[in-house]
């Protein structure tokens, strides 16, 4: 029996791609590659260059594969890019589900991971969030996830399609041999952001808003290193497994930095004085956002590994360096 990872070129796809191989499992990766990078997935790993609307391909994987579950990355997942085109956050995420649950459906496949996200709960009315609090997204990006899960919800009542939504927070870091790391095209995420300036590929970086209800004025966010989320995935395959239960958890540390204060480790680890801008807030942006992931703790048996920040910022600098030495190495030798 082999999982299909949607997505599984992605960031914390090819990561959970690498974790699961490790674990022993079969293993067929769907991406389009419009964020991914198909030299993130493992070469033994069968590939196919598509989409989620497109159900013929589906199909042909799910019955030449022997698919027993799905683990569902591909998405579109800025926060700013869904406020100002809502429309293909829907047409992509909402409607490429769609088109996954119903070749899933006919195919019998009757398990799936999915990656949720922390801003379906939009501004938290308390701290550390909690599952059963309200969902109030505030932008389109958390409202697809939010309607995806709702569309599971109805899946299992109807299908018996049995699903684990994960809500996870800040996604960081990266394999700690070196074999895979970060790299979105145009970076988004912060920790990237900050080592990519201490590698002087940026002049400076961008703090959006100083000004928020936090002790500094930054933003505050739970980082998550993202073999920690890879072995979460598979904790979650396992209780489908065994529990045949559907269910819905948060994947935090439980712990929240700022903006500044994450700026700073990056400074400290790679011992490199970084350059601040500061720019007005964004768009949809709530200014803490912290998990409590007890109940992973206690029904997926769910233990993060590597929950200190600077580890995180070590193996994302690790990776982020030896990269650009390698790409420094093959410019001169040309």
């Amino acid at each position: 029996m082999t999982i299909l990872v949607t997505g599984g070129a992605g960031y914390i796809g090819s990561h959970t791609v690498l974790y699961l191989k490790e674990k022993g499992e079969s293993v067929v990766v769907l991406d389009n590659l419009l964020t991914g990078h198909r030299q993130s997935v493992l070469n033994d790993v069968p590939f196919y260059m598509g989409s989620l609307h497109d159900e013929q391909l589906l199909s042909y994987i799910c019955q030449n594969h022997n698919i027993e579950a799905v683990i569902h990355f591909a998405a579109n997942s800025l926060v700013g890019e869904s406020v100002k085109d809502p429309l293909s956050y829907y047409e992509n995420n909402i409607a490429g589900t769609l088109s996954l649950l119903k070749v899933m459906n006919k195919n019998n496949v009757k398990r799936i991971v999915f990656s949720s996200t922390a801003a379906v709960y939009g501004e938290p009315k308390s701290v550390p969030i909690q599952e059963e609090d309200p969902a109030i997204p505030t932008n389109p990006y958390g409202e697809t996830k939010l309607a995806i899960e709702k569309m599971l919800h109805w899946a299992d009542k109807a299908h018996g399609i049995k699903s684990v939504a994960l809500r996870y927070f800040n996604a960081a870091g990266a394999d700690p041999e070196g074999r895979i790391g970060e790299e979105h095209l145009p970076e988004t995420h912060l920790i990237p952001i900050v080592l990519q300036a201490a590698l002087g590929q940026r002049e400076n970086i961008t703090v959006f808003g100083d000004d928020y209800p936090t002790p500094d004025g930054t933003c505050v966010r739970d980082y998550v290193h993202v073999m920690d989320l890879a072995d979460a995935h598979y904790c979650a395959l396992q209780k489908i497994r065994n529990t045949k239960e559907s269910g819905i958890y948060n994947l935090g540390n439980g712990k929240g930095f700022s903006v500044k204060e994450v700026i700073e480790v990056c400074r400290e680890v790679a011992q490199y004085d970084i350059k601040i801008e500061t720019a007005q807030r964004r768009t949809g942006d709530p200014a803490v956002l912290v998990a409590s992931s007890q109940k992973a703790r206690d029904e997926l048996k769910w233990h993060p590994r590597y929950p200190d920040l600077k580890t995180i910022v070590t193996d994302a600098w690790n990776w982020h360096k030896n990269k650009a030495e390698s790409f420094s190495v093959v410019q001169h030798s040309k």
